[in-house]
């Protein structure tokens, strides 16, 4: 929660400024993209100068959203990505709790741009430095600080169903479609009023999980055929190699959502997902109940995110990554009693 002064100050800064940027993390996914799209669409409509930069591609299941043909990939196009946030006197970082979660490309102009830094987000731990810094752990999603944020800046009426339909997303895709990190009643509260403005949540639902390509429905059932079950550890993980995902003509976003299948099994409570890239392994994690997935990246694979989910890159091969992952499990010591996070 903004203290009053915080508030005072952030209405200055926009009032003295011509230029506003948003930014979020690498691979964005809905809540990232939801998040930087309902501060374009929110700012856009009050008049302001704002431009979204994302690092890389987003999933063509996203394009749908307000205002998603006005983001900039920094993919496509580094200069002018790197232009906006530089010349930026706002910038604001969303779902992204440091600068190198931005990626290599964009890291170092993060560092370098003197624009004023707000940062929403709901990660723990946020090391990026800021002039402000909004952020709730407990929230189900940065969508839904972003309107927390936007209504503790701005007493009047402000939300309308473009920008609900991106704040929607992100609370939707960053629960799993309120499958976990959901037990709050405010949730569904903010859930009713955006409803009430309009948002479509059927529609919106269908636009996002009914919309794959086909690589995406071939490259799940590779997954799921090397999915490896560990019952006395309450473990299991699957894999997916860079030819298979060449060979099935992967598109950004295909692979979203899969780690869920290792951790719907009964009696599983951790689960890992581990995807050959260039030069590096990328794993995604998930866990029930009290197993903290984000400890455990951070402990053998220097990566992070929230208590039941995390991500890491692991710079090994794929086959030496996933034994390595096995020798840990094996050895740790919260997985040998799994009965208790069942």
């Amino acid at each position: 929660m903004l203290t009053i002064s915080q508030i005072s100050e952030i209405q200055q800064k926009l009032k003295e400024s011509k230029k506003i940027a948003v930014c979020t993390h690498y691979n964005p996914d809905g809540d990232a993209i939801g998040s930087s799209l309902a501060l374009y669409t929110y700012f856009s409509a009050q008049g302001f100068d704002i431009q979204c930069v994302i690092p890389n591609n987003m999933p063509d299941f996203y394009k749908w959203m307000p205002g998603a043909e006005h983001i900039v990939n920094a993919q496509k196009h580094l200069k002018e990505a790197r232009k906006i946030l530089i010349e930026a006197d706002v910038l604001f970082l969303v779902d992204m709790n440091a600068e190198q979660r931005s990626g290599i490309e964009l890291q170092r102009t993060l560092l370098e741009t003197p624009a004023y830094k707000i940062l929403i987000d709901h990660h723990p731990n946020p090391t990026v430095a800021c002039a402000i810094t909004y952020s709730d752990t407990n929230a189900t999603s940065t969508c839904e600080n972003i309107y927390r944020f936007l209504t503790e800046i701005n007493n009047e009426p402000f939300l309308n169903k473009e920008i609900g339909s991106c704040i929607y997303t992100g609370i939707i895709t960053d629960t799993g479609s309120l499958s976990y990190v959901c037990n709050d009643p405010e949730t569904y509260t903010l859930l009713a009023k955006l409803m009430e403005m309009g948002v479509n949540g059927e529609n919106i639902h269908r636009n996002i999980y009914d919309n794959y390509a086909e690589s995406r429905i071939r490259l799940l059932g590779l997954s799921l055929n090397t999915l490896k079950v560990f019952h006395h550890l309450g473990t299991s993980y699957m894999c997916l190699t860079q030819e298979e995902m060449k060979k099935n003509k992967f598109k950004e976003g295909d692979t979203e959502g899969f780690v869920n299948y290792g951790i719907s099994l009964k009696g599983i409570f951790f689960t890992a997902f581990f995807i050959e890239r260039e030069k590096r392994i990328r794993i995604s994690f998930r866990s029930k109940g009290i197993f903290d997935v984000n400890q455990f990246a951070k402990t053998y694979f220097q990566g992070g995110g929230h208590r039941n989910a995390a991500a890491s890159y692991h710079y090994d091969t794929l086959e030496n990554t996933m034994k390595y992952f096995e020798e840990i499990i094996h050895n740790h010591p919260e997985l040998s009693n799994s009965r208790s996070y069942v």
